[in-house]
């Protein structure tokens, strides 16, 4: 064999297919594996050579629930995923991408869901988006230094806004005509045609608008028909796509429509990723519910559906009101309608406004995913620093007052100064074992790159690797190694269709080195970066590159013990957009570009 350009020797090597790990050394050649063996590989004067000995070798992280669609035209390393393993994502999720509409409608689309700042959404887009098409997308995709690699769905939202425009969209009272249904399934046809995974949809109507023109609406998806549904889906069906949805839950038996459509009785069965299984602390035995609807879907309906879930405890931080999950609720919506903090303040003030809030709060029944307990609500940041470290409800108890107006006065009075966190999911670690061992359950919904101050899943497959090496050497093991690493690999590429998540010989040499000595409760730990990109916003970062020896991305490695190799993602692009179905084993020329050349 002729010298290798790469070669790791001595690891633990899993090939993404489940099978038990073997000690192995990797040898990597033009971007595709060329051997694994126990055997001596060559070693030439320019081969770089990593020392693996003891730890775990496996193919690169597939992230299926991304929201990287703006960042990654601006910063295109996507850093904060790669530097976790991850060497792939989707984008597009959630019925958002960035291929049809204008640069102002992607901004309200965008940035009051994902907790992105919208000037530099808007910013970005508008400096940046040359394309109206999907293959004009890909192609303005391609040309940049990309770090990982990318495949996305087409958004729903994104079609129908720029087929029906965001006005009529929005509007309950309009409906897509025949002729605009027709339009939005022949521009799904074209996104097909230029490698999207299919189409991404939401039907949850809490997720709302930014901007001033229609501000407070829910996306454009919620207010399509069934109709239009069943149209998309027998596109997908009879080109073999998938279809990403979040469901109603105000309604949840809207979750039969994403069942039955993933169905195959008497017909083609549509592949279906929804949001997302997790045991909630709002409703603890919804858990129990999502095996058996999986089940039901593919073993009697002879479908392909699967849940979406995040292998970690699902935390969230806030800053004053600034939080995604009070939309769930009337009261809390109209606070983040208002974006001005004197007119908030004013709202936030009023009487009869609290009493709105109450009554929304400590409703028993009602939908919801946030708990509402504001005795797991602790204060990590405040003007008043007796504060800090104390649950609101402890502050509402010493005061004598209600929660409610406890939390009112503190924002109030500190406003975004008041960062507290909560936890929203995954508290139980029994259960938490239980679940994703459960069957049709898959790896998803980290959020990268959304909720740049609430929340970073960055290393949600560091997280897992973790618990599965504390269990295993401690307490009850619940997973395999190969299994977790199947789980965040192989599975999610053969479910999505695209050449990820395996490295066996002739495969694209995507790569993940992670050395077991380096997992820890630290991959829990909070950390903030600045992001140069969105104006130097101090953003929810994760730091345990003591976990990570190692990321490769089409043979290259981009990553080792804490740093990237210089120029990374900026002058040396790695990533290529991934298209739906290509050929195992497909590598582009890794770029490298002068400085003065780089985007």
């Amino acid at each position: 064999m002729n010298a290798l350009d790469l070669v790791i020797n001595g690891g633990t090597y899993f090939d993404g297919t489940g099978a038990p790990g073997v000690v192995a050394n990797v040898g990597i050649k033009d971007g595709r594996i060329a051997a694994v063996t126990p055997d001596p590989l060559p070693v030439g004067p320019d081969t770089k050579v990593v020392e693996a000995a003891g730890q775990w070798v496996m193919p690169g992280f597939v992230d299926a629930h991304t929201h990287y669609d703006a960042e990654v035209q601006v910063a295109p390393g996507l850093n904060e995923s790669v530097r976790h393993g991850v060497t792939t994502v989707l984008v597009g999720n959630c019925s958002l991408s960035t291929v049809y509409s204008t640069p102002l409608d992607i901004a309200d689309l965008f940035s009051r869901v994902e907790a992105l700042p919208r000037t530099h959404v808007l910013n970005a887009l508008e400096e940046g988006k040359t394309w109206s098409t999907p293959q004009g997308w890909v192609d303005a995709l391609e040309s940049l230094p990309l770090g990982p690699h990318v495949a996305s769905f087409l958004g729903h939202s994104d079609v129908r806004a720029s087929v029906m425009g965001m006005g009529r969209s929005t509007d309950p009272a309009q409906k897509a005509t025949r002729a605009e249904q027709a339009e939005i399934e022949r521009r799904l046809e074209d996104a097909l045609d230029a490698g999207f995974l299919g189409i991404s949809t939401m039907t949850n109507p809490w997720d709302k608008l930014d901007g001033d023109r229609y501000r407070s609406r829910s996306l454009p998806s919620t207010y399509s028909s069934w109709k239009e549904f069943r149209g998309l889906s027998r596109v997908l069906r009879r080109r073999d796509r998938v279809l990403q949805g979040v469901p109603n839950l105000n309604k949840k038996y809207d979750i039969a429509f994403y069942l039955a459509t993933a169905t195959g009785i008497g017909r083609k069965s549509l592949r279906v990723s929804l949001l997302a299984a997790a045991d909630t602390k709002a409703e603890p035995w919804v858990q129990r519910i999502f095996e058996p609807l999986a089940f039901l879907a593919n073993k009697i309906g002879k479908g392909r559906f699967t849940w979406q879930h995040l292998p970690t405890t699902f935390r969230v931080w806030a800053d004053g009101i600034d939080l995604v999950v009070f939309e769930e609720f009337g009261s809390g919506r109209e606070a983040l309608h208002l974006r001005e903090e004197m007119g908030r303040n004013e709202l936030l003030t009023d009487e009869a406004y609290r009493r709105w809030f109450r009554r929304d709060f400590d409703k028993r029944f009602s939908p919801r995913v946030w708990h509402r307990d504001f005795d797991d609500a602790e204060i990590t940041e405040c003007p008043d620093a007796a504060l800090v470290g104390m649950m609101i409800g402890d502050v509402a108890r010493q005061r004598g007052i209600h929660p409610v107006d406890c939390y009112l006065d503190l924002v109030v009075e500190h406003g975004t100064a008041l960062r507290w966190k909560t936890n929203i999911a995954n508290t139980r670690p029994e259960v938490q074992d239980k679940l994703i061992n459960r069957y049709g359950i898959t790896i998803g919904f980290s959020d990268a790159g959304a909720h740049l101050r609430n929340m970073a899943f960055y290393n949600f497959g560091i997280r897992l690797l973790n618990r599965v090496h504390q269990a295993q050497s401690g307490r009850k093991p619940f997973m395999s190694v190969e299994k977790a690493i199947f789980k965040l690999t192989g599975e999610l590429g053969d479910f999505y269709g695209i050449d990820a998540g395996h490295i066996r010989v002739g495969d694209r040499a995507d790569v993940v080195v992670v050395d077991p000595a380096g997992l820890s409760d630290e991959v829990d730990s909070y950390h903030e970066a600045v992001m140069p990109a969105f104006g130097n916003i101090s953003r929810m970062v994760n730091r345990n590159d003591a976990a990570v020896a190692a990321t490769v991305v089409s043979g290259e490695v981009v990553f080792e013990r804490g740093d990237f190799v210089e120029g990374y993602g900026r002058t040396l692009g790695t990533g290529r957009f991934l298209r739906a179905g290509e050929p195992r084993g497909t590598v582009a020329p890794v770029r490298r570009a002068e400085p003065a050349m780089a985007q």
